[in-house]
């Protein structure tokens, strides 16, 4: 049988590299792993569909499904999970001290449409009773200037959207915004003389917020090119199957070994809490599984005016795609 060649684009991760080594092979599939930052990843599937296979952002790719854009199917493999605690970013001398201080500010997020940017926006507004609807949206690159929204959002008058030429990272330095809400920690606060998060304690605020709420945030998805779909049906499955076998792997890896795999000392202390407070597969792929998820954010991207209504989520993902097969 001749192996349909594919060619996938997704970030460099452990649950991947059984796949970028050969470890794990898709059935029926010759695959060509391309490893891209995810941004890039999402820019040229959205912009130009280069790819036959891609890694997505969960966000973008809702609402462009939502918006009539058919040129994908969804596969439930969920990449990239991140709690965002963490996110938000003030001044070191910033008198912003609780999240309700951010009611009326302007805040610097990359993308309004950002999933790292929805689920904080929800948790600014469930669980601080923050009122966003003042917040004014300053939008730009993080550390480069010119960064621009692979596709626009159509979005409701009472979103306040303001470009920002500069810097996201230098206009919080400056004053020009009040605080920033970024997925990737900026190069400044690393340096750690002006910047400071706004909640230092991040990992116990989100351990208590998985406890509280079953909800490991899904960040990225895959999807396949609608048009490699129709013409191997199959596909999906099989990519599905061999990012959980690589997941598998990788997971079952990261403590079975005499010595560290990786170069953080309390690596084993990490996965054992994690266990403990996560239970065990927190990184779950799937559509079940992962129902109650996706479809908090479903009403989070319509409450935040990216979508008119909530979409139905299940009709992100190939048919095929929606229920494991059993023996």
């Amino acid at each position: 049988m001749t192996r349909v060649p594919l060619t996938l684009a997704c970030g460099d991760y452990d649950r991947v590299w059984p796949l970028a080594d050969g470890r794990v092979r898709p059935e029926g599939i010759d695959l060509n792993l391309v490893r891209l930052e995810p941004e890039e990843c999402f820019s040229r599937m959205l912009t130009n569909a280069e790819f036959d296979a891609s890694e997505m952002s969960l966000s973008s790719y809702a609402i462009a499904h939502a918006n009539g854009d058919d040129r994908f199917v969804g596969v439930p493999v969920f990449l990239s999970r991140s709690f965002r605690h963490s996110t938000l970013y003030v001044r070191k001398d910033s008198d912003i001290t609780d999240a309700r201080d951010l009611a009326g500010k302007r805040i610097g997020v990359p993308e309004y449409q950002l999933t790292a940017a929805v689920w904080a926006r929800a948790l600014l507004r469930h669980d601080f009773d923050v009122d966003t609807s003042g917040i004014v949206w300053c939008t730009g690159g993080l550390e480069q200037p010119g960064r621009v929204e692979p596709r626009t959002p159509q979005l409701p008058e009472w979103v306040r959207i303001e470009r920002v030429e500069q810097p996201l990272s230098q206009a919080l330095v400056d004053g020009s915004i009040d605080a920033l809400m970024t997925a990737r920690v900026p190069a400044e606060f690393r340096v750690g003389s002006r910047m400071r998060r706004l909640w230092p304690d991040y990992a116990a605020r989100e351990a208590e917020y998985f406890t509280r709420t079953g909800i490991f945030p899904i960040m990225h998805m895959m999807v396949v090119r609608a048009d490699v779909h129709r013409a191997h049906p199959w596909v999906v499955r099989s990519v599905y199957k061999a990012f959980s076998e690589a997941k598998r792997i990788a997971v079952e890896q990261a403590a079975d070994r005499p010595a560290l795999r990786y170069t953080i000392p309390f690596l084993l202390d990490a996965l054992e809490r994690q266990a403990e407070i996560l239970g065990h597969d927190p990184w779950s792929y799937g559509y079940a599984a992962n129902r109650e998820t996706l479809d908090t954010f479903a009403g989070y991207l319509a409450e935040q005016g990216l979508v008119s209504e909530p979409p139905a989520m299940a009709e992100l993902f190939a048919p095929s795609a929606l229920a494991d097969s059993r023996i």
